[in-house]
């Protein structure tokens, strides 16, 4: 396991700089920068997790993406002890590690940081806490799973799913002696301590993460759902199906594992939970991590009793599999190569070029405006992502401080009401909107391309010049998004 993840490591260092920041790094990096006990659409964790690595190793993708590796490296180490955990020996829990490591998912969010990094960690952690509790009996584990449960709600509230799937399982299956215990009481407050800043921070600014979750679920729910049961048996590898499925029904035929019945119960009750609320299909994915672990010695018992063809036949679909994970979850191939199916399966890379390139027309932009009016113009862009890479790259190319009304960058706003000359705006806004009734006037003075050609959502955006018609203090409230 030990050169697994030595590997592991070596790869996702050496391919951390490549592209570039991601538009949600952008804006990591940004709310790193201020740092506090929430944002509009998630908690602290990943924020604070990119102040730090930036601090220490430099604001570069390659600096900010250490936490990353580091995250990754851990999450395959936790997974494989859970194959321990199932009884299984070094060959199982190599095995673990191996799928774990080059499972497309795990592969995406060990590259870059986003709030899966840490939650697909997190997730591991209480399931592997939960696991010892349920085998043991023993109810200090509840201290351990309730402080992981904590940092996660830190982190990314999707934590409740978890628990609640565990929950269910635990209820319908057992053993449900590991109720009857004050220890469950401890760790319930353990977790309420360590999440209570964030829940009130959430309270006091109008629960905005519930209303940033709703407009998901108003917006993709549909789609969502229809694609949830394709994406499950994608996210992770369509070879490793075969594997958490036989994790899936292990504990219904061997005695032994009885007691791990709970965890396969957790995740068809997490699906149905997301079908319901029309969640993305990949929110349920760090589940099917604990299942690999469980399916783990029963695959390499079939493929001990599978025949050389068979044997040689599996080895290609892994070694297909497995190339196909690299290059959907890595930065292997050019950036100019990313268009078509690539990006069909995985937009993120896209998301990761261009921005350099990107300030490079904001500033453009920004030279059009008289020098004479420069002092009270205003950059208002469409999204964080912008902001964010206007922040990062723009003081080298003489601009200003950006703001926007997305996430929470409109609470780190508004402009002062003193900037009353042109407004540079990034992106359009629609026409009968009550926006469109405060900024007026627009007109188009450039267009952003990228040098690589990769269609992402910044390709073809229109800059333009526009005048304000209230102060910032009056419109920014109507120009606010959550989404």
């Amino acid at each position: 396991m030990g050169i697994v993840v030595a590997a592991q490591a070596v790869i996702l260092t050496a391919l951390s700089g490549r592209y570039g920041f991601h538009r949600d790094e952008l804006y990591f990096v940004a709310a790193g920068r201020r740092p506090d006990w929430g944002y509009v659409d998630n908690p602290p964790i990943t924020p604070w997790l990119a102040r730090a690595s930036t601090a220490v190793f430099g604001e570069t993708p390659t600096g900010l993406r250490v936490a990353a590796t580091l995250l990754g490296m851990a999450t395959v180490v936790v997974v494989a002890l859970m194959a321990r955990e199932f009884g299984g020996g070094r060959g199982a829990q190599l095995f673990t590690a191996l799928a774990t490591a080059l499972s497309a998912y795990v592969l995406a969010v060990s590259h870059m940081l986003a709030t899966n990094s840490a939650d697909v960690l997190l997730w591991s952690l209480i399931a592997l806490f939960g696991l010892k509790l349920l085998r043991t009996g023993d109810g200090r584990w509840w201290l351990a799973v309730g402080a992981a449960a904590g940092l996660g709600m830190a982190n990314k509230w999707l934590v409740l799913l978890l628990l609640s799937g565990l929950g269910v399982g635990v209820a319908i299956a057992g053993p449900r002696r590991v109720l009857r215990t004050w220890w469950l009481a401890a760790g319930i407050g353990i977790a309420a301590v360590l999440a209570a800043p964030v829940v009130v921070w959430q309270a006091s600014h109008g629960w905005p993460m519930l209303t940033v979750a709703g407009g998901i679920s108003e917006d993709d729910g549909g789609e969502n759902r229809v694609l949830f049961v394709p994406m499950q048996l994608v996210l992770l590898s369509p070879v490793l199906v075969p594997v958490w499925i036989a994790g899936l029904v292990r504990p219904w035929h061997d005695p032994a594992l009885r007691w791990a019945r709970a965890l396969a119960i957790a995740y068809p009750v997490v699906c149905v939970e997301l079908l319901i609320v029309g969640g993305k299909p990949y929110y349920s994915v760090p589940l099917l991590l604990p299942l690999v672990a469980l399916g783990a010695e029963p695959a390499l018992r079939w493929l001990a009793r599978a025949g050389t063809t068979r044997r040689v036949l599996t080895g290609v679909v892994a070694a297909v599999c497995v190339a196909v994970s690299v290059l959907t979850g890595l930065p292997v191939v050019p950036a100019s190569a990313l268009d078509g199916p690539l990006l069909a399966v995985n937009k993120e890379p896209g998301e990761q070029v261009g921005w350099p390139e990107f300030a490079d027309t904001v500033a453009g932009a920004w030279a059009r405006i008289p020098a004479t009016e420069r002092d009270t113009a205003v950059i208002v862009t469409g999204n964080y992502g912008e902001a964010g890479a206007i922040e990062h790259y723009g003081p080298a190319r003489g601009l200003p401080q950006p703001y926007s009304p997305h996430m929470s960058y409109a609470d780190w706003g508004p402009p002062p009401d003193r900037l009353v000359g042109p407004v540079l705006l990034v992106g359009g806004i629609d026409r009968g909107s009550p926006a469109s009734r405060l900024i007026t006037g627009c007109r188009v003075v450039a267009k952003h391309h990228n040098a690589e050609g990769v269609d992402d959502d910044e390709e073809g955006v229109a800059l333009s010049l526009c005048t304000l018609t209230e102060p910032w203090s009056t419109a920014w409230p109507v120009l606010r998004r959550f989404y």
